[in-house]
């Protein structure tokens, strides 16, 4: 993989829009992608859950098409869809290339005049699909406040991750449509935002066609930087209990930010523990004591600060103290002496499969139009795919082991335990009860 490159041209229109392009002629297709540097960490308490409402709002139409988004794009073939995170939204859609210009101007569309379409029943509509969608994905999900709990515990209050990507009930149902209004002319313009379009185009027609559609609309205002810090100096340890029938058990650490110092390491910590069947905690916990029905961890890499999280499920009449146990053991062995060798080459082979997976595809999230558009919003630089598989080649032993030290403290971290309501016996000793709604 080291002459492995995601070739791209990039030009900035004079309303500040950035267009990407990378041409790949093997197959009729155009990969659209448009991201908004904008997500949750842009909202702020008591007004939280706007960033994802818009992933809503942004496929019911606009004001040259005051409809729903999905058909036109279907019929002429296409897929399409979006995502909201912390820190970005993007919508994309998969087009052959006779229906480019569709997807372009649908797409510019709602970047410029979505708000004449935005009725006071459309906004009412899509709330109560997002309350819906809160509900069944969280409040009424097995575990599914776990991670609210946990956020709220790592962050402090006021810090932008302190709530999740949704929202909260209470804000979504304060939500008012000229607060909405004000979101969208803040952060949803091209001057905020960057395009990328990926597959069987000529690179100048792509620019003239970007130039043609998205040209002529009004810049915005550039958006303040957020900025925010967190730290733990405790061990914390709560207690929640849930509609469920075996205890979990939650760990979480604040770690760096995505793409900074000992980011990869952590990834990498991520995969040797807990993922896949010759992780040291998978064959320690599940296989071979059958203390957990499974267990996994993941570095959750966000741009002001991440954190890393370790999960695992009892298996029935086991314990959670017991979990708890070999899991500290494990990770003071790999505080101790780091991973091994045949570690760290499994999880380096399973990075650069997972990169050149991502090359496989034109469009769809993680595809080439995806990554051009994450490294362009989050690194300024499309071409940021080789110096970001070059952090996980760079690691070694020792600083997977540093990383593992520094930052996977028994005294610096949040230990949730999720039991059976009416058992919270079953919780790690020292445990405070939680409330999370």
């Amino acid at each position: 993989m080291d002459s492995l490159a995601l070739s791209y041209t990039k030009r900035t229109l004079a309303n500040g829009l950035d267009v990407i392009v990378h041409e790949d002629h093997h197959i009729p297709i155009v990969a659209v992608n448009i991201w908004y540097h904008v997500g949750s960490k842009n909202e702020r308490p008591g007004r939280t859950g706007f960033a994802h409402l818009f992933e809503h709002l942004m496929f019911e139409g606009s004001q040259h098409h005051d409809s729903g988004y999905f058909p036109p794009l279907q019929a002429a073939g296409g897929q399409v869809n979006g995502s909201t995170s912390t820190d970005r939204t993007n919508y994309w859609e998969v087009v052959p290339t006779n229906a480019l210009e569709l997807a372009l101007w649908m797409e510019s569309d709602r970047m410029g005049y979505l708000l004449p379409a935005l009725t006071q029943t459309r906004f009412e509509n899509q709330r109560d699909v997002v309350l819906n969608e809160r509900r069944q994905n969280y409040e009424n999900r097995p575990y599914g406040l776990a991670l609210v709990a946990l956020t709220e515990a790592l962050f402090p209050e006021g810090h932008p991750y302190n709530w999740l990507t949704i929202g909260s009930s209470q804000d979504i149902q304060a939500m008012r449509l000229e607060d909405v209004q004000a979101f969208f002319r803040t952060y949803y313009h091209p001057a905020n935002a960057s395009l990328a379009l990926a597959g069987n185009i000529d690179t100048g027609r792509a620019f003239d066609l970007a130039g043609q559609y998205f040209g002529d609309l009004a810049p915005g205002p550039v958006p303040s930087p957020v900025s925010a810090s967190a730290s733990l100096d405790r061990d914390v340890r709560l207690v929640f209990e849930d509609r469920v029938e075996m205890p979990r058990l939650y760990m979480a650490w604040l770690t760096p930010a995505m793409f900074a110092e000992h980011d990869a390491e952590l990834d990498l910590v991520s995969d040797l523990l807990a993922n896949g069947k010759t992780s040291r905690l998978y064959r320690t916990l599940v296989y071979e004591q059958r203390l957990a029905l499974d267990v996994s961890a993941h570095q959750s890499s966000r741009e002001l600060g991440s954190f890393f999280l370790l999960v695992a499920t009892a298996a029935p009449g086991r314990s959670l103290v017991d979990i708890a146990a070999i899991i500290d053991i494990a990770l003071q062995e790999l505080r101790d002496s780091g991973p091994s060798e045949s570690e760290m080459e499994r999880s380096r082979a399973q990075v650069e499969a997972h990169f050149m997976y991502r090359l496989q595809t034109v469009g769809g999230f993680g595809g080439k139009s995806d990554q051009l558009n994450s490294y362009n919003v989050l690194r300024g630089d499309p071409g940021y795919f080789s110096a970001d598989l070059a952090r996980y080649r760079d690691a070694t032993i020792e600083t997977v082991g540093a990383a593992a030290r520094q930052y996977l403290a028994f005294d610096r971290r949040v230990t949730l335990s999720v039991v059976p309501r009416g058992q919270e016996r079953l919780a790690l000793p020292g445990s405070r009860p939680v409330v999370v709604s």
